[in-house]
């Protein structure tokens, strides 16, 4: 299941960047645009101040007046999934993919079941959460929108660069990944790719033991990764016909 190694990221949403950094980066690479313009005035007097005070000035770009997108209560990002709100001790409020790129996918397994991860995720003493959690039988719910950086992977690069997915079941039983779990977490996947314009292959889409500094070992040997694949790029294909 998702997981901080650490405090790193509520020391961050308390304006602190340079905590928790860990093996992977700072989270594949920033975009300035409009953030720049706004930001720009006070460039010149933080010349001698160096790369820590710019880059804290720099993601919180979004809190200045009229910059923040519109939120609406309970929206999702994925048609079909319900909503089950995380705890806001769980993410950090962000506007990806303006002050974060996002290229990863992480794969989850609870360790558990589909109810034991929404509660764990509205629990803010478990200080965790991915974005989705796919059900047994297909059912998406969404617990922290893709704007904001959800704390699941143990290293604050990764959480700041990717889209969390959890899955019900359990890493060492075979039967926990249904054809229709595998079938709808592709899809919602293959969306997540198209959205930020990121290939579905074995880079981009990781096991969260992959992550850099974690200690985890889900999802497991008996996570299907070539039929993932397959079934994300096969989504990705139907929904690029469907939009001609």
């Amino acid at each position: 299941m998702s997981e901080t190694t650490d405090a790193q990221e509520r020391s961050a949403s308390d304006g602190n960047p340079g905590q928790g950094d860990s093996a992977g980066g700072r989270g594949g690479g920033r975009r300035l645009g409009r953030r720049a313009l706004l930001t720009g005035g006070v460039a010149a007097g933080l010349a001698g101040v160096g790369y820590a005070a710019w880059d804290d000035l720099e993601r919180l770009w979004w809190r200045l007046p009229g910059v923040d997108r519109p939120r609406e209560e309970g929206a999702v990002d994925y048609p079909g999934a319900r909503w089950a709100a995380a705890s806001p001790a769980n993410w950090r409020r962000a506007d990806r993919p303006y002050d974060y790129t996002v290229d990863r996918v992480v794969i989850h397994v609870v360790q558990g079941s589909f109810s034991d991860a929404l509660a764990a995720f509205r629990n803010p003493g478990h200080r965790a959460a991915a974005h989705y959690v796919v059900r047994r039988d297909g059912v998406i719910a969404q617990t922290v929108r893709e704007l904001d950086v959800a704390f699941h992977a143990g290293n604050r690069a990764y959480n700041e660069r990717s889209v969390g997915i959890e899955h019900e079941g359990f890493v060492d039983r075979p039967s926990s990944f249904t054809d229709r779990m595998y079938r709808a977490s592709a899809r919602l996947t293959a969306r997540i790719c198209e959205r930020y314009g990121f290939p579905a292959d074995r880079e981009h889409l990781v096991d969260h033991s992959e992550v850099p500094g974690t200690d985890h070992t889900d999802p497991g040997p008996h996570w299907d990764w070539d039929r993932y694949l397959r079934l994300v790029r096969a989504a990705m294909a139907d929904h690029e016909r469907s939009s001609r």
